[in-house]
């Protein structure tokens, strides 16, 4: 007779639902930029949406409580001169959102409450510094106004967004970084890249503390820490092209703790990471499934436990933040899907008969809207934990005061047409005077030296 061991776990039944049409935010257009992003970004009150657009770069910012079909002329922010390629909201400020572009430039903006009424041109804060196409941003995830980007000039840049300055720069890349992500308490930076290599970087010592071969594959790579355990999870694709994964020990990046193939499928994934719950999603481009697994401590560290499925390819996801979770329905997580001309929302849900109590084995406290650290704290060396809040009274969002540059740095003045022109007929001039007074100067010597 035999018999069959179930694993134990509150999160085993786990299950993703999509929302109805008149749930979801509809008639957008997202971007088709090849460029590898997840599109979307979310705080507790707005979403961020790469946007389709010609002539310079935009993205959309929707209002998280306003669901339904949008108008054809939505809105956008459009400081960019060219696509912009990666966004990031603050998890301290709901109204301050980072972009960055192919123009080389990063941009900080405040989005004015009650959402955007007309185009925002003018960020409250410019990033200069790259050479090249800027395609990552993040922000740290505790201390205030600290992000990071990465650019094809193949460096990591650590900036005050305040001063608008590069207050660390780290080198040692050899090719496109493919993916930036900070750790728990942002103490260290993990990195993907073309050239086939992960590496963790210590921002501060602005070094790459040790660096490994990654995935084998051609196609795009990504990396993510998986919170509190401090392990890091790569995915990417094998030699044969098959997608895979690997877990992976920070300071031993050459062995994997574990790694294994997922699918044939071309499409690259997106990762992400419940520190709540331990649970860890993967959501593929091009794909309609999300896969979901649980991770432990000990072998095999990586549980399947299901995956949501749609017939709908998504082109980009995230997830919003804990806080704005359904709890009294036991919405442990909510992604906002990316499609065509969509934004869907999933909710992964956890079956409980009674919801009327507050499900605290299934909602453990999770971090909150408040930094642990200022920017100047973290540089000088500090580092902290999230601060940690209870879901179980609800949250309200704080309306926090408008972000306020100290100094806002300017990017050279690209000139006209007209202005080229003449500068151009000034430099002509300059030069057919110096050649002239090089002859003159010649001549005497020869006047002399006869």
């Amino acid at each position: 007779m035999s018999s069959r061991f179930v694993r134990s776990s509150k999160y085993r039944h786990i299950f993703g639902k999509g929302s109805k049409k008149e749930d979801c935010y509809d008639n957008l257009k997202p971007s088709k930029s090849a460029w590898d992003s997840n599109k979307v970004d979310a705080n507790n009150k707005y979403a961020a949406l790469l946007w389709e657009s010609r002539g310079g770069g935009s993205f959309a910012v929707i209002d998280l409580e306003k669901k339904g079909k949008y108008p054809t002329n939505t809105p956008l922010v459009s400081g960019h001169k060219a696509n912009v390629l990666d966004i990031a909201c603050s998890p301290f400020n709901d109204s301050v959102i980072a972009s960055v572009s192919e123009d080389g430039f990063g941009r900080i903006w405040n989005i004015p409450e009650g959402g955007l009424t007309e185009n925002l041109n003018d960020p409250v804060q410019k990033l200069i510094g790259h050479r090249r196409k800027v395609g990552t941003v993040k922000f740290h995830p505790t201390a205030e106004n600290v992000i990071v980007t990465s650019s094809t000039d193949y460096t990591v840049k650590i900036w005050d967004i305040e001063t608008g300055q590069v207050k660390l720069d780290i080198p040692g890349h050899a090719n496109i970084i493919q993916s930036v992500e900070w750790n728990r308490n942002g103490s260290l930076i993990a990195t993907s890249c073309k050239d086939k290599k992960i590496r963790v970087l210590d921002p501060r010592q602005q070094e790459i503390v040790s660096e490994a071969a990654g995935h084998p594959g051609v196609k795009g790579s990504r990396i993510i820490w998986l919170g509190d355990k401090g392990t890091l999870f790569n995915v990417g694709f094998s030699r044969a092209s098959d997608r895979c994964y690997s877990i992976l020990d920070k300071s031993n990046l050459s062995t994997p703790i574990t790694k294994k193939n997922i699918d044939t499928s071309s499409g690259i994934i997106m990762p992400f990471y419940d520190n709540d719950t331990g649970m860890l999603y993967l959501a593929g481009k091009g794909d309609g499934n999300v896969r979901y697994y649980e991770m432990v401590n000990d072998a095999p560290y990586i549980h399947f436990v299901s995956e949501y499925k749609s017939s709908t390819p998504q082109l980009g996801m995230n997830f919003v933040p804990k806080t704005i979770c359904n709890v009294s329905e036991c919405e442990v997580a909510k992604a906002l899907k990316v499609s065509n001309n969509m934004v869907e929302p999933i909710s992964f849900t956890v079956p409980r008969k009674q919801t009327a109590m507050f499900q605290d084995d299934i909602f453990p406290p999770t971090a909150g809207p408040d930094p642990a650290l200022s920017g100047a704290d973290w540089f000088s060396g500090q580092d902290a934990d999230p601060i940690l809040i209870s879901l179980e009274d609800g949250f309200v969002p704080v309306v926090k005061e408008a972000f306020v540059a100290e100094v806002v740095a300017e990017e050279e003045k690209e000139l006209t047409e007209k202005e080229v022109r003449e500068e151009f007929e000034k430099l002509k001039k300059r030069v057919a005077f110096l050649e002239a007074e090089m002859a003159k100067k010649d001549a005497r010597i020869k006047e002399l030296g006869g």
